[in-house]
C-alpha cells in the first residue's frame, strides 16, 4: 500500500528527548518544571515583543482564559470571525456568552473591518455593544491587525487574537501573537510546532499572567489549606510536553521556511491552470504557510480533486465551514456578505506539513495537473 500523504502531520527536530528525558531525570513530571517557564521564555524571546507567556494544555484553554480575564460572562455578546474552526467561538458559550459571528474578506480570507464596524454599530443600537473581538489569522496568514486594532480601539472593545495557526507570520516584522489585548497559540499535532497537545496565552503584563496561571491551577488559594475563592480549572501545560516544545522551538523557522517552500512550489507548477487561484501576501505581510490552500473555479472541482486525492492516499481538507452554517450556531447573529460561503464552497487545503518532500509534492501536483489534462 501507497505510504499516506498528510495534510499536517507532527515532525520532530532531533532535540525534543533531551528536554523530556531531562524532566525524567530530575522527575519533573508535572504541570510545573523548568520546562514550562523554559518554554515560556522561549516564546516571549521569539516574539520579541514585551509580552508574558503563560503555557497550558490547549490552545482553546488559553482563549477560554482570555475570555474569564475580559469578564466575558452570561448575557454578553463576543465578535468572532466565523470563517475559522469551532474551538475560535466555542470557548464563548463556556462563559455563557453569545457569539456574533462576522464574515471575512477576499485580501487575507479573514474577518472584514468594514463589515465588523457594521456590526459593533448594529449591536450597539440593538443595546448589546460586544464585549470582545476574536479575530483569526486563518491557514497563517494574517488578519488585517492595524484596522481590526483601531476599530476596537475606536469603539473600546478588546481584541483577542487567535494565533493558533500563526506562530511565525508576521505583519511588517511584528510577530503574529503580539497585535491583540490578548492573544492565544496552538501547539496541536497539526500545527507548525507542536507539543502533541497544548497553548499559549499572550498577555500583555505579568498581573494577567499570573491570573491566567492561577485560574489554570484550579484556582488554588495561596493557604496551607486547599481553599478555594474562585472556580478554576486544571488547565496548564505540564513540565514533559513542554520540553518537547522547547525542542520544537529549535527548529521553529526552519519548519516555517520549509512550508513556505511547498507554498512557492505549489504555486509556481499549478499557477499556470486557469481554473486555480492562490492566496498571496499583501504588501508587508509574511505567513507561515501554515496551509497551502487553493480555489477552484467552482465546487464540483473541488469535490472531484479532494475524492481524486483521498483515492491516491492523499489527505486534503476543504476550508473551514463557516461557524454560521454550523448547526450548533444556526441561531447565532450572523453578518454575512457571502465571501467565506465561497471559500468553503471552492476552497482546498494541500498537503503542507514541513516533513513532506519533494516527491510527496509532486504526487500532489501530477495528479491535479492530470485532472485539468
Amino acid at each position: 500500500m501507497k505510504s499516506k500523504i498528510w495534510l499536517s502531520s507532527p515532525h520532530m527536530g532531533g532535540h525534543e528527548m533531551e528536554f523530556i528525558k531531562d524532566a525524567f531525570n530530575t522527575n519533573w513530571i508535572a504541570p510545573l518544571g523548568p520546562n514550562v517557564s523554559g518554554f515560556e521564555n522561549d516564546l516571549k524571546n521569539y516574539l520579541i515583543k514585551k509580552v508574558e507567556v503563560a503555557a497550558v494544555s490547549s490552545g482553546t484553554a488559553a482563549l477560554h482564559l482570555a475570555l474569564i480575564l475580559l469578564q466575558v460572562g452570561p448575557e454578553d455578546e463576543v465578535i468572532c470571525q466565523s470563517k475559522t474552526f469551532s474551538a475560535s467561538a466555542n470557548p464563548i458559550v463556556y462563559q455563557g456568552a453569545s457569539p456574533v459571528f462576522v464574515d471575512s474578506e477576499r485580501k487575507t480570507w479573514n474577518i472584514c473591518p468594514e463589515l465588523l464596524e457594521t456590526t459593533i454599530q448594529d449591536r450597539i443600537k440593538k443595546g448589546k455593544k460586544p464585549k470582545a473581538i476574536i479575530a483569526v489569522h486563518l491557514y497563517g496568514m494574517p488578519y488585517q491587525t492595524e484596522k481590526i486594532k483601531n476599530i476596537g480601539k475606536q469603539y473600546n472593545i478588546p481584541v483577542i487574537e487567535d494565533s493558533a495557526e500563526a506562530l511565525g507570520s508576521a505583519v511588517n516584522k511584528e510577530k503574529c501573537g503580539t497585535f491583540g489585548d490578548l492573544a492565544i497559540l496552538s501547539f496541536n499535532g497539526n500545527k507548525i510546532i507542536t507539543t502533541s497537545g497544548g497553548g499559549a496565552l499572550i498577555c500583555n503584563t505579568i498581573t494577567q499572567k499570573e491570573k491566567a496561571v492561577f485560574l489554570s491551577t484550579q484556582a488554588k488559594d495561596q493557604d496551607v489549606a486547599y481553599v478555594h475563592s474562585q472556580i478554576g480549572y486544571n488547565y496548564r501545560m505540564s513540565n514533559i510536553i513542554a520540553g518537547i516544545g522547547r525542542g520544537q522551538m529549535l527548529t521553529l523557522d526552519n519548519h516555517v521556511t520549509k512550508r513556505r517552500n511547498n507554498y512557492k512550489y505549489y504555486k509556481e507548477q499549478l499557477n499556470t491552470i486557469p481554473q486555480i487561484e492562490f492566496l498571496n501576501e499583501p504588501e508587508g505581510y509574511f505567513s507561515n504557510r501554515w496551509l497551502t490552500c487553493i480555489l477552484l473555479e467552482n465546487q464540483a472541482d473541488k469535490e472531484a480533486i479532494r475524492i481524486l486525492l483521498d483515492s491516491n492516499n492523499i489527505e486534503t481538507r476543504p476550508l473551514w465551514k463557516p461557524m454560521h452554517q454550523q448547526p450548533v450556531f444556526k441561531n447565532a447573529p450572523s453578518y454575512i456578505n457571502g465571501v467565506s460561503d465561497d471559500l468553503f464552497n471552492r476552497g482546498l487545503c494541500l498537503p503542507s506539513g514541513s516533513n513532506l518532500d519533494k516527491s510527496d509534492l509532486d504526487k500532489v501536483i501530477t495528479l491535479i495537473q492530470q485532472y485539468f489534462g
